[in-house]
């Protein structure tokens, strides 16, 4: 009972410190490309918050820390859809790295490497579509607007475009690069919080 009080400890402190890596992130690149793509690194702790704490921790400290990187950068109509994006993206590299893969337990390196990468990726490719299908939803259905749900369309058509593809792959290659660094000296330290099965299920 004292180890789950523990890791529950760490990994609301984790979540906390990956929320302001989402924020800072975000400030590094806060650039806007041409087709609206906001081209940025807060992705990756999106992704190394969930590698480190599970779906439902990461996804929240992904969701908040960029939600308000939307809100003081100007941008805060897009948060609430910010939050739905960051959140789903953090579940599913919770699902497919801690409930398929359970890479929480000991396994060899590649195996982590592998299974981090195929989570990361996962996630990024999935955020690419649903990032502006939720666009044009919220457009067309919930605050209606022709233009800005046309635009979400095109970039949904569109997001093979250099600026998607090449966000998409800094993001994954800095959080695995990170995940892989930084698990080995956590776990050595005993300051990694264990992802167990009851969390998984709520990942």
């Amino acid at each position: 009972m004292e180890n789950n009080k523990n890791d529950n400890i760490k990994k609301i402190a984790y979540a906390g410190l990956m929320a302001a890596l989402c924020f800072v992130g975000y400030s590094v690149f806060p650039a806007i490309s041409a087709s609206g793509t906001k081209v940025h690194i807060g992705n990756a702790f999106v992704i190394l918050g969930a590698l480190l704490l599970g779906g439902l921790y990461g996804g929240l400290a992904g969701a908040i820390g960029l939600s308000l990187a939307d809100i003081l950068g100007g941008y805060a109509a897009s948060a609430p859809r910010t939050f739905i994006c960051k959140l789903v993206m953090g579940v599913i590299v919770g699902v497919i790295a801690h409930k398929l893969a359970n890479i929480s337990e000991n396994h060899p390196k590649g195996y982590i490497l592998k299974w981090s990468s195929i989570a990361a990726v996962g996630a990024l490719a999935f955020n690419c579509v649903f990032e502006p299908a939720l666009k044009y939803v919220w457009f067309t259905l919930l605050t209606p607007n022709a233009e800005k749900a046309e635009s979400a369309i095109k970039a949904l058509l569109a997001i093979t475009t250099y600026a998607t593809i090449i966000n998409a792959v800094i993001n994954s290659v800095i959080a695995i690069i990170l995940y892989n660094a930084l698990r080995p000296a956590l776990n050595k330290a005993d300051i990694l919080p264990k992802v167990t099965f009851k969390s998984k299920a709520n990942a």
